[in-house]
């Protein structure tokens, strides 16, 4: 498993666990860097993931929900939720990664953790969005 594959997953472990808990995500982050407990402590790509999302949750949140046909935030298991957060961000704001492996990042985090269903939603999401970007960023 790649650095980054791993930050992912560790930023994501964040963003579901302040959802659950029903915290700030930053607070959250800024006690996990502090004490980081039994794991190591965070890859500095999760520190910039979790910063983003919550930095243009609104954002993401608004085009999740637009392009999620028949789904609302609220609706969407946390965990997808959390996961199509991450693959939005890293699609519209983070031009170090090509949005293909932003996508299959994120399909694989669906395959590995949620339901059998969330592989297909979450590529299917996140292809729309992809499509969109020219817009979306213009």
């Amino acid at each position: 498993m790649g650095a980054r594959t791993k930050a992912r997953k560790r930023a994501l472990d964040v963003l579901f666990e302040a959802d659950q808990r029903g915290v700030e995500p930053v607070t959250l982050l800024a006690q996990r860097i502090a004490q980081p407990g039994a794991e190591t402590a965070l890859p500095q790509y999760s520190v910039e993931l979790v910063e983003g999302v919550v930095a243009e949750q609104a954002r993401i949140d608004e085009l999740l929900a637009t392009h999620a046909h028949g789904w609302t935030i609220e609706r969407m298991p946390a965990v997808d939720r959390a996961i199509l957060r991450l693959g939005t961000w890293e699609v519209l704001f983070n031009d170090d990664v090509p949005d293909a492996v932003a996508v299959d990042e994120a399909v694989e985090l669906a395959r590995s953790l949620s339901t059998d269903e969330s592989p297909a939603f979450v590529n299917g999401l996140l292809g729309r969005i992809v499509d969109l970007k020219p817009t979306l960023l213009a």
